[in-house]
């Protein structure tokens, strides 16, 4: 008994003794990322979310564009598309001082600018990011009261290298969860989870910054601690998922919904409230090492989601990242109804824009300042029920 126990005495010194050598070397068996890229992808994700930056959403489908010019009697064809995509990327320069990253849709990805310059090359002159939708839109998730996943994960290797190529540093992939009576499910967390961390690794093997958005639609009537729990939730998932698929999260972006109670909900909560339950589920839930959380605006108004953004970044909380926006409709809502469509208005088009885009900066910061002057198009809900992008 006692030669055995010497035995496994040195068997454990020795044991003990190999993993401390080897713990050094690596985080994990077989290390995905060099350090070179390791430090692309970090840098990548640092200029994107730069003290006052934030990120124009531009990725609208040819559909969800369609809905938009609709709603100013603007026929959708690809030239009206690209015209006011040259509009907005065609602002002062200066822009860049509030914008640092501008998601793209493969369509704008390849058109030009009025003066025969692509895009991309439109906004890198400015000193501006490049990114990219790469998702290919959600799909039923069968078992589920009407849940859903994203589908692009095909091929998705492939997309990214083309798009590396061709001017892009991050990307977006949407995923999408809704609260009801037995919604999200513990199934509907976990595929959207790790799709999303599937995806994540996928671009960075190739160079892109992975934004990951799991989005919590506001449909419904449910309260704002209701929120905050499902939030807490899926983001608890989403990062145990992007822990086990090894994605390097110094090189990543968050988008989430910020914490709001439902749009018929029957209380209605202030910027403050709606701040301190926001920052609360993202201390419980975000590592410190992500560099920028950039919100979505979720159908909020112009106006609303800049107040709500403000105040997340006056919560007396403290907050290791940066917490700035990454919105669509809510860039664009006022440059949109500015414009109608009417080359005339372009430059009223482009004022509204820098604006807005100005006043999100501002409260990326914590510095926002509401003047009391602010126009009808900004106050404007935003909704849309099960809203596609």
């Amino acid at each position: 008994m006692r030669c055995s126990a010497v035995f496994i005495s040195d068997a454990s010194v020795l044991f003990a003794t190999t993993r401390t050598e080897r713990l050094p070397k690596m985080t994990h068996q077989f290390p995905s990322l060099s350090p070179e890229q390791k430090q692309e992808l970090s840098s990548i994700a640092q200029r994107i979310v730069a003290p006052g930056k934030g990120i124009l959403a531009a990725d609208e489908s040819v559909g969800t564009m369609g809905k938009r010019l609709q709603k100013i009697n603007v026929e959708n064809t690809e030239e009206n598309r690209r015209y006011f995509r040259d509009l907005l990327f065609s602002v002062d320069p200066s822009i860049s001082e509030s914008i640092g990253g501008v998601i793209f849709f493969h369509e704008t990805l390849y058109q030009k600018s009025d003066k025969g310059v692509l895009f991309p090359q439109v906004i890198k002159d400015k000193g501006i990011v490049v990114g990219i939708k790469v998702d290919k839109g959600t799909a039923g998730l069968n078992g589920t009261d009407g849940e859903t996943t994203t589908q692009g994960l095909d091929g998705l290797s492939e997309r990214c290298a083309q798009y590396k190529k061709d001017g892009c540093d991050f990307a977006k992939w949407r995923c999408v969860l809704k609260i009801s009576a037995g919604c999200p499910s513990a199934l509907g967390i976990a595929e959207n989870a790790n799709v999303l961390a599937r995806y994540a690794s996928i671009c960075q093997q190739n160079g892109l910054v992975p934004i990951v958005e799991p989005e919590i639609l506001p449909d419904g009537d449910h309260d704002l601690q209701r929120c905050q729990y499902v939030t807490e939730k899926v983001l608890a998932a989403v990062y145990k998922a992007l822990s086990d698929h090894h994605v390097y999260l110094e090189g990543t972006l968050l988008k989430p919904n910020m914490v709001t109670a439902g749009h018929s909900c029957p209380r209605k909560y202030t910027p403050e409230e709606v701040a301190m339950a926001t920052v609360t589920a993202l201390r419980r839930t975000v590592p410190a090492s992500v560099p920028g959380i950039c919100f979505l605006s979720g159908g909020q108004s112009e106006e609303e989601a800049s107040l709500n953004l403000n105040a997340i970044n006056q919560t007396p909380l403290h907050r290791p990242w940066k917490l700035s926006f990454s919105y669509g409709r809510a860039l664009q809502a006022s440059a949109l109804a500015a414009w109608q469509g009417k080359a005339g208005n372009k430059q009223a088009s482009q004022e509204a824009f820098f604006t807005r885009a100005k006043i999100n900066g501002l409260a990326s910061k914590g510095e926002y300042k509401p003047s009391g002057l602010t126009d009808q198009a900004a106050t404007q809900s935003l909704y849309t029920a099960s809203y596609v992008y």
